[in-house]
């Protein structure tokens, strides 16, 4: 029998444990549960004086929320720790690289524990082998290094590393001390992980150039020779080919770098045979101006890409030339393989700061069953039975979809480096990024040509199916065909670019992260996706309905006009909700509508509501008026938009584009998809369009809204080009800050995307 011990404080009011959620075989120990709880006969309360390092010591691993308590019990008793993270919680990702550091550590998604997918993360976590050998005493060790520290023995020059940071903290703490009562801000790398003295999530190699548009472009590294393509002057593509040069050297250089850092890139420089050609691809993450969810209902939408983006190295290099890690040969050699056989190996940057693991690599044989490729459903299996690599289905699942849905066969290894900027759980498309990106370098290297449209199309495929994420085509839409410091203009019926809207030199976009993480793959988005497509298969049936009473009783053109039966037979055959007018909808449809219906009572009267990539729960109640409505007026409000942005500069033109926005963030927020975090935002920037100053007609912020997928990530702002705005951003992000302790990350700028970019094909010049 294997013993985990739950030591989590503050659970949900209402949360039931149930038996299903431990694997067979299991027993689960429950800290400080209350007298009134009921448990399953597999869960036991610990009574309230039990000496907790005792009970822990003797589990097999332990499951909790991460904290200096429970870390430091896992390390010293060498249990592995299931944990959740706890949002705002500063010191989070140092105890997280402990953890990683010392091999005692899975994250569990919030989601997964409240939900009971507890047992992958527990099938995961006894396989480890924590290996912590250090002083258990905490007081002994916090002493010693403080010591050590003010002796000048730790000391470092990193602004980033461990020690400079802790160096800090005492002057901080002694200048506290002697001013009693002053009133200082805490240190901005104190305030959050990811928003570390200004750098984005991903590669420690890939700063993007922030600022001024006209600042010099870092000299290209000379190492490399560009066979194909075209920089474009893109600094970041700059940045990334100097860390693709550093790579052969990177064991020269442990004494500088982090300990994270330095895994990722020891993992990386061993990827590629430098004798042969490497193909670099870019695609950009987007803002979304004008659409969002209205995606998947077929709505016209409006998005810019962003200046941040990710880069994916990409070789194809025959099997027997392929230098495979450790792990890997010794799979191919349990197998019994005969020879080499084609393996896909990934580096990805970034995997401190993102809570993952920073490689991955699988046989390509395993997207192979029965001489066919793997079905969808068992890919996302296979990349879903290890939490810490889920990540690689964003990558990996480009390969899969390539050989479904073009046939497309891989006889050679694949080496690939994936480096992006565009921060996760933004709300900004990280993962549109990642695949376009990764499909663009795939597709180059095999000598595939795909135009933008269809490789975004197959990118979303990728998302659908193998991630399992029920999102709209948009997102890869934009970061493959979009361009910069233009909205890219589409239907989504599928995909119907109508073409580049030019932003106007007067009018700038920004994207404000409320710090909140966004995923397109949560429950609130999927219910309230489900609710729209409840919605539509009422309306055609409420049409259907229509027509036969009309039919049945007789009605000729003098009673119904033939364009109102064409209508109906229209509305009865609906394929997309935004092709239903707003005011046909209040006329005909909103009062049959419920607020809020129950899957079972919906799939009794209906059958199914015609959305492939959705399943109703039968026993959950879903909102559907509200989910119905938005898709209808935004597709109307996308549209007045587009229009506005060509009108004559005005003061009522700004006035109209704002009030836009904040229409959209209010309806998201019916639907529920709003947050406290976006709603603040979208306040400050109320307060800043409201103020005496813009009365006084100094304003230069007009409107904001939550973007994407809602429930978090980025609200996009929209006001004057100028000098004033940029300062009421700042002032915003300040308020924030003040308000919540988290320093937002500013979006600003544009950059083209990936079917402009196309991709560079490089070379390392001879040393000769």
């Amino acid at each position: 029998m294997k013993i985990a011990i739950l030591n989590f404080g503050g659970q949900p009011s209402g949360w039931t444990l149930k038996e299903e959620y431990l694997p067979e075989g299991w027993l689960c120990l429950v800290c400080g549960a209350s007298e009134s709880l009921n448990l399953p006969p597999n869960f036991v309360k610990l009574a309230k004086d039990t000496y907790t390092p005792d009970v822990i010591a003797a589990s097999d691993c332990m499951l909790g929320k991460i904290g200096y308590g429970t870390v430091s019990e896992a390390l010293a008793y060498k249990i592995p720790f299931v944990f959740v993270r706890r949002d705002y919680f500063n010191e989070e990702p140092f105890l997280r690289n402990m953890l990683e550091f010392y091999q005692g550590g899975v994250e569990m998604i919030r989601r997964d524990l409240l939900t009971g997918h507890w047992r992958p993360y527990l099938e995961r976590a006894i396989s480890l082998k924590p290996c912590y050998e250090s002083g258990i005493n905490g007081g002994e060790v916090a002493a010693r290094i403080l010591q050590d520290t003010a002796y000048g023995k730790n000391y470092a020059s990193d602004k980033l590393s461990g020690s400079r940071r802790l160096r800090d903290a005492i002057v901080l703490g002694y200048e506290l001390q002697r001013v009693p009562g002053r009133d200082l801000s805490i240190p901005d790398w104190y305030a959050n992980a990811e928003n570390e003295l200004g750098l984005r999530t991903g590669s420690p190699t890939t700063a993007i150039l922030r600022g001024d548009d006209n600042f010099p472009l870092p000299s290209f590294p000379e190492e490399f020779e560009i066979l194909d393509g075209d920089i474009l002057g893109l600094s970041d593509t700059v940045n990334f080919l100097k860390s693709l040069s550093g790579l052969d050297s990177v064991l020269d250089s442990e004494k500088g770098t982090e300990k994270n850092q330095l895994r990722e890139r020891k993992a990386a420089a061993g990827l590629f045979n430098w004798e042969e050609d490497i193909f670099v691809t870019r695609a950009p993450g987007r803002l979304d101006v004008m659409g969002g969810i209205a995606d998947y209902s077929g709505s016209l939408v409006l998005q810019m890409p962003t200046r941040e983006a990710c880069h994916v190295a990409i070789q194809k290099i025959c099997p027997n030339k392929q230098r495979l890690w450790k792990h890997a040969q010794a799979r191919q050699s349990a197998k019994g393989q005969q020879g080499p056989t084609p393996v896909l190996q990934i580096v990805s940057y970034g995997s401190e700061l993102s809570n993952r693991g920073p490689t991955f690599d699988m046989d390509l044989s395993d997207f192979m069953e029965d001489d066919k490729p793997l079905s969808y459903e068992k890919a996302r299996s296979y990349f879903a039975r290890d939490p810490s690599q889920r990540w690689a289905a964003y990558i990996a699942g480009t390969i899969l979809v390539l050989m479904k849905e073009l046939g497309v066969h891989f006889d050679n290894s694949i080496s690939m480096l994936v480096s992006s900027a565009v921060p996760e759980g933004k709300g900004v498309s990280s993962s549109a990024a990642v695949e376009v990106a990764t499909m663009s370098a795939i597709a180059a290297a095999h000598g595939l040509n795909i135009n933008p449209r269809d490789l975004a199309l197959l990118c979303q495929k990728v998302e659908n199916h193998v991630v399992g994420a029920p999102c709209g085509v948009m997102d890869q839409m934009t970061s493959a065909c979009g361009e910069a410091n233009k909205l890219l203009a589409m239907v989504c019926q599928p995909a119907e670019v109508l073409g580049l809207v030019d932003i106007p030199s007067y009018i700038r976009f920004w994207g404000i992260d409320s710090g909140i993480r966004h995923s397109v793959g949560g429950a609130d988005y999927g219910s309230v996706r489900i609710g729209a497509f409840m919605g539509r298969k009422i309306i055609k049936s409420v049409a259907t309905e229509l027509l036969s009473q009309s039919c049945a009783n007789g009605v000729t053109s003098d009673d119904l006009e033939e364009d109102g039966i064409e209508l109906l037979e229209t509305e009865a055959s609906l394929d997309y909700l935004c092709n239903l007018s707003p005011h046909r909808y209040e006329a005909l449809y909103i009062k049959q509508l419920p607020e809020t219906m129950l899957g079972e009572t919906f799939l009794e009267k209906y059958s199914d509501h015609n959305d492939p990539v959705t399943v109703i729960d039968s026993k959950r109640n879903y909102g559907l008026r509200a989910a119905t409505r938005h898709p209808i007026y935004e597709n109307f409000r996308v549209k007045a938009f587009k229009a506005l942005l060509t009108s004559s500069t005005s003061d009522d033109q700004f006035t109209a584009l704002g009030e836009l926005l904040y229409q959209c963030h209010y309806s998201y927020s019916a639907c529920g998809l709003g947050s406290d975090g976006t709603d603040r935002l979208v306040q400050l920037v109320q307060e800043m369009h409201h103020s005496k100053l813009s009365r006084s007609g100094e304003g230069t912020l007009y409107g904001a809204k939550i973007t994407g997928g809602g429930s978090g990530g980025t609200v996009c702002v929209v006001g004057r080009n100028c000098l004033r705005s940029s300062e009421q951003i700042i002032q915003i992000q300040k308020r924030y800050k003040g308000a919540t302790g988290y320093l937002p990350i500013v979006f600003e700028g544009s950059s083209p995307g990936a079917g402009k970019f196309g991709h560079l094909r490089i070379r390392r010049r001879s040393k000769d």
